[in-house]
């Protein structure tokens, strides 16, 4: 713990040259990323992405209210409960059209855009800024795609938080475990001061299991694949229907697309 305090310190007097000088203390990670090791069973891909179908989605919402991917996803991660919005946790909800896609908001935007839900994540970019601003390596990306966080290296200092353009991360400021209602013991916890974000379940992944989200979700609107696959149900579904994706005029490139 000292130590993280030393360097947290270090890169303090780091930032204050700006994020240009990022660079400079990378060495503080350490060259090795953390290895996660597969079973036979794992399921693998080149890039791994999801499909939402908006269209399904709400036309399950108009016959009652679901939310099944949302508690599916947070009870497997052991998100807590709370309730002060200024303090919750998320990593999959929903968001007005004109928040989710301000960048597609425009005087004639559909009616029925507005006034609807949009189940939005972590994005998964190919091109994450998040990772590239973590002075620690806690946020990096696999070569399948998925951004991943290592719990135990964030050290809160929420550089990912500020380059994120999509406010997929949530930081806990309390000890969040108080929260949890029942806890999911095959899934670490969080402490005070780490940030946390969807994984795309990753650790279903390599047991040769698909996203919780995707498995509760009654309306088969959630759909995950490999891009790298032409084969596979969302290359499928991509190349078949019009799609839109979130702030994707920044270079991102998000992989989660949405049918509207």
């Amino acid at each position: 713990m000292e130590k993280s305090r030393r360097d947290f310190l270090k890169i303090g007097g780091i930032s204050a040259l700006g994020l240009t000088a990022l660079p400079a203390f990378k060495v503080l990670a350490g060259k090795k990323q953390p290895v996660y090791k597969l079973s036979d069973k794992a399921l693998k891909g080149k890039r791994w992405a999801m499909v939402v179908d908006m269209k399904k989605c709400w036309e399950k919402q108009e016959k009652g209210v679901c939310k099944d991917c949302f508690v599916a996803c947070h009870s497997i991660h052991n998100v807590p409960q709370i309730d002060n919005p200024k303090r919750e946790i998320k990593w999959i909800w929903t968001e007005p059209y004109e928040n989710a896609f301000p960048n597609l908001e425009y005087e004639y935007t559909a009616e029925v855009l507005k006034d609807k839900p949009f189940i939005v994540l972590c994005n998964h970019c190919s091109k994450p800024p998040c990772v590239r601003v973590c002075p620690t390596q806690a946020t990096f990306q696999r070569k399948d795609g998925i951004v991943m966080m290592d719990f135990h290296r964030c050290i809160g200092c929420r550089y990912c938080m500020a380059a994120c353009p999509y406010g997929s991360r949530s930081f806990n400021w309390g000890d969040p475990r108080p929260y949890i209602k029942k806890e999911n013991m095959a899934f670490p916890t969080r402490t005070k001061g780490v940030v946390e974000k969807c994984n795309f379940c990753a650790e279903r992944l390599a047991v040769g299991l698909k996203p919780a989200c995707v498995e509760a979700c009654k309306a088969k609107a959630l759909v995950f694949g490999d891009l790298g696959d032409p084969n596979s149900e969302v290359s499928k579904l991509l190349k078949s229907n019009y799609t839109i994706r979130r702030k994707n005029d920044l270079g991102t490139h998000p992989n989660i697309y949405y049918i509207i």
